[in-house]
């Protein structure tokens, strides 16, 4: 498969195959920002995941025009949250600024982990909810929807004290669902034996749909523990038909951390991510 075609010929997928797929850019996290552009634009992708340090070190605005000008809708902005650092409020706000500016509908937030020194995970969260409540009206102005992404409990400490579906549902169902969703990432999630009755119970509140696959052993620090749709152990296709039936109807985003995906050129990368959504997720 490459990635050389035309408008007219899509690499690797009908138009109708491609129509919700995005490509996240940290996938290919060594291609710069205009290549992955021009990338996706040659393959017929439509949609394409921002995150805020490639963005930063291109330019806002030089990004913003960049993605516009190829046709590509921004399916999301990674990422906000961190709500235990100091600086979280001021930070935040500038991501939702950020994301307005990209015309991402979707702010992932990812929570963080305990504070230094603490093990009350309860409080942790509570401040969790308590900072998006604060965010929420700014958000809502922006048109801007924070999109609270639950990671696997291993995260728990350091990186997100939000471990499950079920807990990011607890603090979203306390706003409106068109300004505070969930992520739905497979990666996180599909260990959790409720994860299809918190699916069904998230509804309308499902900001987006994230996909990779799960394999072992996990390397040192376990970040970098994800493969390409197709490469593991997840059943994607039945967690895609469960955000479907739960009235999700967005983009799917592929979303890999991974030092073997990224030593690979990355139009390869994009290829092989294709191949494998078209396969083992619709």
């Amino acid at each position: 498969m490459s990635v050389e075609g035309t408008d007219a010929t899509p690499v690797g997928g009908s138009a109708d195959e491609l129509a919700r797929f995005s490509f996240n850019q940290a996938t290919a996290q060594h291609w710069a920002l205009p290549d992955v552009v021009a990338g996706c634009v040659a393959a017929g992708v439509p949609g394409i995941g921002l995150w805020r340090e490639p963005v930063a070190g291109y330019g806002l605005a030089r990004s913003a025009k960049l993605v516009r000008d190829a046709g590509l809708a921004v399916t999301s902005l990674c990422r906000g949250g961190f709500f235990s650092a100091d600086d979280w409020r001021a930070e935040n706000l500038r991501a939702i600024e950020e994301a307005a500016a990209l015309g991402a509908p979707e702010l992932v937030l990812v929570s963080g982990g305990l504070p230094p020194g603490s093990r009350d995970v309860d409080g942790a969260r509570a401040r969790v909810a308590d900072a998006i409540g604060e965010l929420a009206p700014h958000a809502a102005a922006a048109g801007v929807r924070l999109a609270i992404e639950p990671l696997h409990p291993m995260f728990a400490a350091d990186r997100c004290v939000i471990a499950s579906l079920g807990q990011a549902l607890d603090i979203a169902e306390r706003f409106d669902p068109a300004v505070v969703g969930v992520v739905v990432d497979a990666y996180h999630v599909w260990w959790d034996d409720t994860v299809y009755a918190q699916i069904a119970r998230a509804g309308a509140r499902i900001a987006a749909f994230q996909v990779c696959d799960w394999v072992t052993p996990l390397p040192q620090g376990v970040l970098l523990g994800r493969a390409l749709p197709g490469e593991g152990c997840i059943e994607l296709r039945r967690l895609r038909e469960a955000v479907d039936a739960a009235g999700y109807g967005g983009p799917i985003e592929v979303e890999v951390f991974s030092a073997e995906v990224w030593a690979r050129p990355g139009a390869q990368v994009l290829d092989a991510a294709i191949a494998g959504y078209l396969r083992h997720v619709v």
